[in-house]
């Protein structure tokens, strides 16, 4: 009986000794897996391009009338309108995925007195214009953000200056703070005319159009002096 007894307790021991060392290790698991979250990865922005060096996504500050729009992509339309033969209404998608892309190094400057060199890649605006049919009589092409800002650019400096709609900046799709879904490039012209938010571009003849900040005492000529 004395042996029947010992072997019970050294069997019990042993259970005991097992149990406590599998409890630890599904601890120390829990815990590993509880402390290391899963990550998302993003792109890396380029900071050269062919030789140039470019500023960071972060030196392109948000200066936005009412904050940072949040726009749904799935809701989202890009409209050509006003002196065009038919008016379109494209979806992200088919504004990214069914033209040519383009991609440029412009220095925004701002009046503010910062300037960031910046690699975009858009779509040019005079492809969409071509699309929707452009009237003979155009002169201006006014741009529409979602916040209701808004500026004009004449046709013929949109042409000449292959003036893109950007929605990646340095490799990296912009982002909200940055006016996704398209930022106007204008290149050689100061920052307020750079719109973001883009959602409706719109073709006219009235070369007396002013923008938000132009009806406010900006120039509507804008263009950067050259140094």
């Amino acid at each position: 009986m004395e042996e029947i007894k010992k072997h019970k307790k050294i069997v019990i021991a042993a259970v005991l000794t097992i149990a406590i060392l599998m409890g630890a290790w599904i601890i120390a698991f829990l815990q590993t897996t509880s402390i290391t979250p899963t990550q998302t990865l993003y792109p890396t922005e380029v900071r050269q391009y062919q030789g140039q060096n470019l500023s960071s996504i972060n030196n392109v500050y948000e200066n936005a009338i009412k904050g940072t729009q949040y726009i749904n992509q799935t809701t989202y339309q890009l409209t050509v309108t006003g002196l065009v033969n038919k008016t379109l209404q494209i979806t992200y998608n088919d504004t990214v995925n069914n033209h040519q892309h383009y991609q440029q190094v412009v220095t925004l400057y701002c009046v503010e007195g910062w300037s960031a060199k910046i690699l975009w890649e858009g779509i040019l605006v005079n492809d969409l214009l071509q699309e929707a049919g452009i009237s003979q009589n155009a002169t201006v092409v006014i741009f529409h953000a979602s916040d209701g800002y808004t500026t004009a650019l004449p046709v013929d400096y949109i042409i000449q200056n292959h003036i893109m709609i950007a929605f990646k900046m340095n490799e990296v799709t912009l982002t909200p703070q940055i006016g996704w879904p398209f930022m106007l490039v204008s290149q050689s012209q100061y920052g307020y005319k750079w719109i973001k938010w883009i959602t409706q571009i719109e073709v006219s003849n009235n070369t007396g159009y002013l923008g938000y900040w132009e009806s406010r005492g900006y120039p509507n000529n804008a263009t950067v002096p050259k140094p």
